[in-house]
C-alpha cells in the first residue's frame, strides 16, 4: 500500500478515485499487511501507486515505457533492494518488502493499470505462476470463464444477460392494425368516352367569346354542405416527431474583390429589308396606336409621383416615430452576478465578444480606496484578479475566467483576432491573454440547418458533466515590464487599426501584415504609451550560456503566443501633455484616436475576411517581423491628432507625433493644439460617434459636451449641471441622435438630440448604486441589447425598445444639419466676440481722450496773468467810482501817474 502522501495524483495526471475506504488505507510500516486482490480471486496481484520519481528510477514512465501494446515490464529484485537501501521507507515498494524478499524469481512483473481496475495506477504479480499466466495466458473456454466470474461476483451485482429471440405469439394487435387501416367502401364506377373514327385528327380552331352574353354558356359549380356525407370525428390518431425549428433564408452574394471589367459587343440591328417590312406592317401600326395613349399616361404618372414607394412601410415608420410612446423603456433581459466570489467587487469594464452571440466579458476589482488597498495589501495578493466571461445560456456560472497579476480596470478584444485580449492593471502593467485553445468551449462549431453565419453558444451542460461546477481559469501569457511601463493605474486602452503602424517617433507607416499589432494606453501617471506586440530585433545577440540561464520552464497550460514579451515588454514611445508654463503635466483618463471610427465600423461586419487564427495554425505574432526593422511606405496624409480627457475635467486636442528639440536635439512631445476646461470633474468617456468620424462625445463631472474635430472655438453642445454626477456613457449603435449616460444614483439618462438638446429625453432607474460602465451591442435588426454594470458587481442586460433602435428616414441628415448649424453658430459667436472686443477697445480710447489733462503754464505766466487781471479790476473799479461821482477826474489821473 502506498503512503498517504502519494495518494493524490498519479503520474498520468489522473486522480485516484475516492472509492477506497478508510479501512483499506494503512500506515506505512513493515508490520502492515499489504493490500492484494484475494477478495476478487486474484491473490497474486498487489496494487500500488508509483510516483513520478519512482517511475524515472525504474524507467517505467507512463506513455513512454508503458504503452497500450505493452503495458508491463520486468523489474529486477536487485534494483528494488537498491532502492530500499537508498530511500528506505520513502520507496513506493517498501510496503511490499516481505513479499518481494519471498519472491522466488529474479524479476518481478510490473503492470500499468490504465483503467484503475484494482484501484491504483500500477500492480505487480507476486508469484511465478501468476507471472507465467499473464505473459502466456492459457486457453480457457467461455463456460469456464463465466463460471469463475460468477463465483467471484457478489449477489448484489447486476449482470447483463443479452435477450434471446423467441417466436412471435399473436395477442390481437394485428386486428387493431387492420381496423385502423383504410379500405375502399364504395363501388368503383367505370366511364367510357368515345368518338367517331372520322373525327380523329381533324383541325380544331379555338376562339374567344363573352360567356356572359350567351345563355347557358358556362355552369358554375359551387360547393355546398351535404348532411348525408358529414361525418363527426370521434377520435383521431396523430403521430408527431419533435424536430428543431428550421429557418430558410437567402442572401445575395457580394463580390469580395470587385474589379473593373469591360466587354466589347455589337448591337443587333435589323436589315434594311426587315425595316421596310416592319414599317409597312399593319399589326405593328395598330399595336403602336393602341398602346400609345397608355404609355403617355404612365410616363405622366411617373413624373408626378413615385409609383414604387411602399406606403405601408412609410406609414409604420411615422407611427413608430411620432405616435405611441409606451414602448420607450428599457426592459431587463438578464442579469449576471458572481455568486461564487464572496469578496465585494465592482465591475470596471464591459466588452461584448465581437462575433459570438450572447457572450460578454467583464473585469472586476475590489471596492477599496487607495488607503484601504495599502492596508489590506497582504490579503489582496491571495485573491485572484479576474475577467469573467458570461453567457446567456448560463447566468450563474462564468464560462471562462482570465487571471491577471492585479485588478484590471480596462481591456479590449483584438479587432482582427478576438481570441487575443489586452488589459490594463491598477499597478500599471499591460496583460495579454490568448484563449485560442479554449475557443471550442465557448463557440458552437455546428451550425445545424440554419443558414445564418452568426455563431451561437453551446449549452454548458452538453460539454462536460462537471464544467458548470468548476470554472475554467486561464492564466495570462505575457505581462509588461513594471519598471519601463506605467507607474499608476491604466485608465484606457485602444488597439490601433490594422491599416497602419507607428514607429518610435510617432510617424505613421503602412501595415503590411494587416493584423492589429500595436496598442495605445493612458494612465494616471500623466503619460500615454504606444506598445508593439511583435518581437523586436536586438542589435547585439545574446550568448547561448546566458540564454540557458534565463530560460524558465513554462507550464503546459500557458500558451506561448507572447512569450517573447513576458516581463520584458517595453513601450515604443511615451508622450506627456505639458501644462506649458509650469513643470506639471496633464493627467489623462480617456483617449479617442482617429481610427476608433474605423474599428467600430469593422466590428459591425465581421465577414470571411476576418483574420481569426485557429488553434491548429501557427502563431502569426511570432512570425511577424517588427516594423522598425523593415522599410515601410509612410502615410503622409494621416491625421495623428487625438482627443484626451483629463482628471481635471479638461478636453485636450493633441498630436502624438514627436518633434525634435532644436536646442537639445531630443525628441519631444508637441504642445497641445487646443485645450478647453469644460467639465467640472474627471472625464470618464471620450468616444467618437459611429456615424460621424469627426463628432466626439465627452462625459465628466456633472455635464456632457459634444465636439467637432477641427472646430477649436469650443464644444457644439454643452449641457447644464445634472442633479447627479455622470459616471459613463456611450453612443447608440443604430440611431445617430441618441446616446446613453449613466449616473452615480443608478439612473440611465437617454438623450435624443432630435427631441431635446437641453435635457435628457427620458431617465430610467436601473440599479440602486453607481453605474460604472455602459456598452450597447446590436445583434440583429430586431434585437439590440445594452449592458449596464454597477458598483456592486452586477451586470444588467437590457433590451432596447423599437423606438430607440430604429432610426427615422432622415435622422442621419437631420443630425448632420444640426451639427452644421451649431458650427455656424459658434462661428457667429466668435465673430461677435471679436467685434465686441474691437468696440471695447474703441470705447477705451475715447474715454482716454476725454480724461486727458490740460496744458500746465509756468509760474511767471501765472503771475503775469494774475497781474493783468488785477489791473483790469482796478480800472473797472475807478470807472465805476467815477461814474457814481465819488471821485474826480483829477484824482483818477493822479492815481494813473502814480502807477
Amino acid at each position: 500500500m502506498a503512503p498517504k502522501s502519494q495518494q493524490g495524483k498519479s503520474s498520468g495526471g489522473q486522480k485516484v478515485p475516492k472509492t477506497v475506504s478508510n479501512k483499506e488505507i494503512l500506515s506505512v510500516s513493515e508490520e502492515a499487511e499489504p493490500l492484494n486482490m484475494e477478495s476478487i480471486g486474484h491473490p497474486e496481484i498487489y496494487p500500488l501507486v508509483l510516483t513520478t520519481k519512482t517511475q524515472e528510477i525504474f524507467s517505467c514512465r507512463v506513455n513512454e515505457d508503458f504503452t497500450d501494446e505493452q503495458p508491463y515490464k520486468l523489474i529486477k529484485k536487485q534494483d528494488i533492494f537498491a532502492d530500499f537501501h537508498k530511500r528506505a521507507a520513502i520507496s513506493d515498494f517498501y510496503p511490499f518488502k516481505k513479499i518481494i524478499q519471498g519472491y522466488p524469481g529474479d524479476e518481478l512483473l510490473l503492470v500499468y493499470d490504465k483503467d484503475f481496475k484494482y484501484g491504483f495506477n500500477f500492480y505487480f504479480i507476486g508469484t511465478e505462476e501468476g507471472k507465467e499466466n499473464y505473459l502466456n495466458p492459457p486457453a480457457v473456454s467461455e463456460e469456464q470463464e463465466e463460471k469463475e466470474f460468477k463465483e467471484h461476483v457478489s449477489e448484489n451485482m447486476l449482470i447483463y444477460t443479452p435477450p434471446i429471440s423467441k417466436p412471435w405469439v399473436s395477442l390481437g394487435s394485428e386486428k387493431e392494425i387492420e381496423e385502423e387501416s383504410v379500405k375502399e367502401s364504395t363501388k368503383q364506377i367505370t366511364y367510357m368516352i368515345s368518338r367517331k373514327r372520322s373525327e380523329f385528327g381533324a383541325p380544331i380552331k379555338f376562339s374567344d367569346h363573352n360567356a356572359s352574353s350567351v345563355k347557358d354558356a358556362y355552369i358554375e359549380c359551387k360547393a355546398y354542405p351535404d348532411k348525408n356525407f358529414t361525418l363527426k370525428k370521434l377520435e383521431k390518431d396523430v403521430g408527431m416527431l419533435a424536430v428543431p425549428q428550421v429557418k430558410n433564408t437567402g442572401t445575395q452574394t457580394r463580390w469580395t474583390y470587385p474589379q473593373n471589367a469591360t466587354t466589347q459587343y455589337y448591337p443587333r440591328e435589323f436589315l434594311e429589308e426587315e425595316k421596310e417590312i416592319l414599317g409597312q406592317s399593319k399589326p405593328l401600326t395598330d399595336f403602336l396606336n393602341s398602346v400609345s395613349i397608355s404609355v403617355e399616361i404612365a410616363l405622366q404618372q411617373n413624373e408626378i409621383m413615385n409609383t414604387f414607394i411602399d406606403d405601408w412601410k412609410c406609414l409604420a415608420e411615422e407611427e413608430g416615430t411620432f405616435g405611441d410612446k409606451t414602448d420607450t423603456h428599457l426592459k431587463e433581459y438578464q442579469s449576471f452576478t458572481d455568486l461564487h466570489n464572496l469578496t465585494e467587487k465592482m465591475i470596471t469594464c464591459v466588452s461584448w465578444h465581437p462575433d459570438i452571440y450572447g457572450l460578454i466579458a467583464v473585469s472586476v476589482a475590489v471596492r477599496l480606496s487607495f488607503e484601504d488597498r495599502v492596508y489590506f495589501s497582504g490579503k489582496l495578493l491571495l485573491q485572484p484578479s479576474l475577467i469573467l466571461f458570461w453567457s446567456f445560456s448560463d447566468p450563474i456560472h462564468p464560462q471562462l475566467m482570465l487571471e491577471g497579476p492585479d485588478d484590471i480596470f480596462c481591456f479590449k478584444f483584438c479587432p482582427t483576432n478576438p481570441n487575443i485580449i489586452a488589459g490594463g492593471c491598477i499597478n500599471g502593467q499591460i496583460v495579454m491573454w490568448d484563449i485560442t485553445a479554449h475557443a471550442d468551449r465557448i463557440e458552437n462549431i455546428k451550425t445545424g440547418g440554419s443558414s445564418s453565419k452568426k455563431p451561437t453558444l453551446k449549452p454548458m451542460f452538453l460539454l462536460e458533466p462537471d464544467s458548470n461546477k468548476e470554472a475554467m481559469y486561464i492564466r495570462h501569457c505575457a505581462v509588461s515590464s513594471i519598471e519601463s511601463g506605467h507607474k499608476k493605474v491604466i485608465t484606457d486602452i485602444h488597439w490601433l487599426s490594422d491599416t497602419f503602424e507607428v514607429n518610435r517617433t510617432g510617424s505613421v507607416f503602412e501595415n503590411r501584415s494587416e493584423i492589429c499589432c500595436q496598442l495605445a494606453t493612458c494612465s494616471a501617471d500623466c503619460t500615454i504609451c504606444f506598445w508593439d506586440i511583435r518581437p523586436q530585433k536586438t542589435l547585439t545577440p545574446q550568448p547561448a550560456e546566458k540564454k540557458k540561464e534565463e530560460s524558465i520552464e513554462i507550464p503546459f497550460d500557458i500558451p506561448t503566443t507572447f512569450l517573447h514579451l513576458d516581463l520584458s515588454w517595453k513601450p515604443l514611445f511615451k508622450i506627456t501633455l505639458s501644462k506649458g508654463e509650469t513643470s506639471l503635466d496633464h493627467c489623462p483618463t480617456k483617449i479617442s484616436l482617429c481610427e476608433d471610427y474605423l474599428l467600430s465600423k469593422a466590428q459591425d461586419k465581421l465577414s470571411a475576411q476576418n483574420k481569426v487564427v485557429k488553434a491548429e495554425e501557427m502563431n502569426p505574432y511570432r512570425n511577424l517581423e517588427s516594423g522598425l526593422a523593415n522599410i515601410l511606405r509612410p502615410i503622409d496624409d494621416f491625421c495623428t491628432k487625438f482627443f484626451v480627457g483629463t482628471e481635471e475635467g479638461e478636453v485636450i486636442y493633441a498630436d502624438w507625433k514627436l518633434e525634435r528639440d532644436h536646442e537639445t536635439g531630443r525628441w519631444m512631445t508637441k504642445k497641445p493644439v487646443n485645450l478647453c476646461a469644460v467639465h467640472d470633474g474627471t472625464v470618464h468617456t471620450v468616444q467618437r460617434s459611429p456615424f460621424y468620424k469627426d463628432i466626439i462625445l465627452t462625459i465628466g463631472g456633472w455635464n456632457i459636451a459634444i465636439w467637432k474635430e477641427g472646430v477649436m472655438t469650443g464644444p457644439l453642445l454643452q449641457s447644464s449641471c445634472a442633479p447627479k454626477r455622470y459616471t459613463s456613457g456611450h453612443w447608440s449603435l443604430t440611431r445617430p441622435s441618441v446616446f446613453y449616460i449613466g449616473r452615480d444614483d443608478g439612473y440611465l439618462d437617454i438623450w435624443d438630440l432630435l427631441e431635446k438638446t437641453h435635457e435628457p429625453a427620458q431617465s430610467q432607474n436601473i440599479c440602486i448604486t453607481m453605474i460604472t460602465s455602459i456598452k450597447p451591442w446590436n445583434f440583429s435588426a430586431k434585437q439590440q441589447f445594452i449592458a449596464v454594470a454597477d458598483y456592486y458587481g452586477t451586470l444588467h442586460i437590457l433590451e432596447i425598445p423599437w423606438t430607440l433602435r430604429h432610426p427615422s428616414a432622415n435622422e442621419a441628415s437631420s443630425v448632420s444639419h444640426y451639427f452644421e448649424r451649431e458650427v455656424r453658430h459658434l462661428e457667429y459667436v466668435e465673430k461677435r466676440k471679436k467685434i465686441r472686443e474691437q468696440e471695447k477697445k474703441e470705447m477705451e480710447l475715447e474715454t482716454e481722450k476725454k480724461n486727458v489733462k490740460p496744458y500746465q503754464k509756468s509760474k511767471e505766466q501765472l503771475e503775469a496773468e494774475l497781474k493783468m487781471d488785477y489791473e483790469s479790476y482796478l480800472e473797472l473799479e475807478k470807472t465805476i467810482l467815477l461814474n457814481v461821482g465819488l471821485i474826480k477826474e483829477t484824482d483818477r489821473k493822479s492815481s494813473m501817474d502814480m502807477m
